[in-house]
């Protein structure tokens, strides 16, 4: 019989669950506290309740935790991490220590339905969205985990497409009963997803950073469709109603593609485009992914790119490229991990 994950329920749902078992109230904070708290394997860990309450959890739930399945590590101390899940897919987490900072990098899908020409995940095609459980067993299960500084929602999959879950992850992690994190410690990547980013934005308080790589419409249509359905320009209209002054940061990612996106011309747009929005603007080297015809630009086109957004009132930073000799670009390893599968089941 499968068991239920506890990992990646909350409080309340805690409350339930040991009210249907008969047992005390009180025992569902114990639950939490043995889960988020001191992050346990198994529930004959969970010490504090009696044998007879810690058999009854057991006949239909387990704690859910399971361990990378496979793993790459970087020259600069990046580790890539495969995960399988249960229904036998693969997901990756990226671990990225940088001086007194180490991020994490998870997934909300396996694979995406966004298409955007230049991620790996988007080629594979959407499979399915991950649970909380799944979700959280990504922070859970790593070696790092007690290092983490940092968690960013930025590997396979939209998670504003996997809202639902997605804001139950952030609930426990930011939560006294779970996690105990900052907001400020969280960020959430989004294309473009209008009913999840609205529900994200009224329902959380974590930094969102959203993929733009274009400020003219019918190019970033070329590069992400999602454009179709969500404008650009509508989004950052949405945006504006929104108070990013404060704790919560609104950033915008962009990758430079070699004479695609990489002129002036696109700088003085951005500009244009986000004049009066309290944001930042994180510039992007671009990885080649195999069957795409992009290019990344060089490093002194993208200094000038750089300098003219700061030069004109808005803020931009170039991200260093971390763990390329490993593709630490999400996509990679899940889909040579599945196409190796395959090919076995074929044969």
């Amino acid at each position: 019989m499968t068991k239920i994950p506890l990992l990646g329920k909350t409080l309340d749902e805690l409350k339930d669950l040991v009210q249907d078992l008969g047992m005390p109230k009180f025992t569902a904070a114990q639950i939490a506290g043995w889960l988020y708290g001191k992050k346990v394997a198994s529930v004959d860990e969970m010490t504090n309740l009696s044998l007879k309450n810690r058999e009854r959890l057991k006949e239909n739930y387990e704690v859910g935790a399971s361990a990378p399945v496979d793993e790459m590590r970087s020259v600069d101390g990046t580790v890539k991490y495969l995960f399988r899940t249960s229904e036998g897919n693969y997901i990756e987490s990226v671990y990225i220590p940088d001086g007194d900072r180490a991020t994490l990098c998870v997934s909300s899908q396996v694979g995406c339905k966004m298409n955007c020409k230049f991620c790996m995940t988007g080629k594979q095609g959407y499979t399915a969205s991950l649970t909380a459980a799944q979700i959280l067993n990504q922070i859970y299960s790593v070696p790092e985990r007690d290092t983490l500084t940092n968690v960013v929602f930025m590997g396979m999959g939209e998670p504003m497409d996997n809202v639902d879950e997605v804001l139950r992850a952030l609930k426990i992690l930011t939560a006294d009963y779970g996690y105990g994190w900052s907001p400020k410690r969280i960020t959430v990547s989004t294309v473009g997803i209008r009913r999840g980013l609205e529900r994200f934005l009224n329902e959380s308080d974590c930094h969102l950073a959203v993929s733009l790589h274009s400020p003219v419409p019918a190019q970033r249509r070329e590069l992400m469709p999602a454009e179709k359905a969500f404008p650009i320009t509508e989004m950052v209209e949405m945006l504006r109603r929104y108070d990013f002054s404060k704790q919560r940061r609104l950033s915008f990612e962009y990758i430079l593609f070699k004479g695609v996106n990489d002129k002036l011309v696109y700088a003085r747009e951005l500009v244009r485009l986000l004049r009066g929005l309290d944001c930042r603007m994180n510039l992007i080297r671009f990885h080649a992914i195999p069957g795409v015809d992009l290019e990344g630009t060089d490093m002194d086109t993208m200094i000038a790119f750089r300098d003219y957004l700061t030069g004109h009132g808005l803020f931009a930073t170039i991200r260093a490229s971390r763990g390329e000799d490993i593709f630490a670009a999400c996509g990679m390893l899940s889909t040579a991990k599945q196409q190796a599968g395959e090919n076995e089941v074929r044969n």
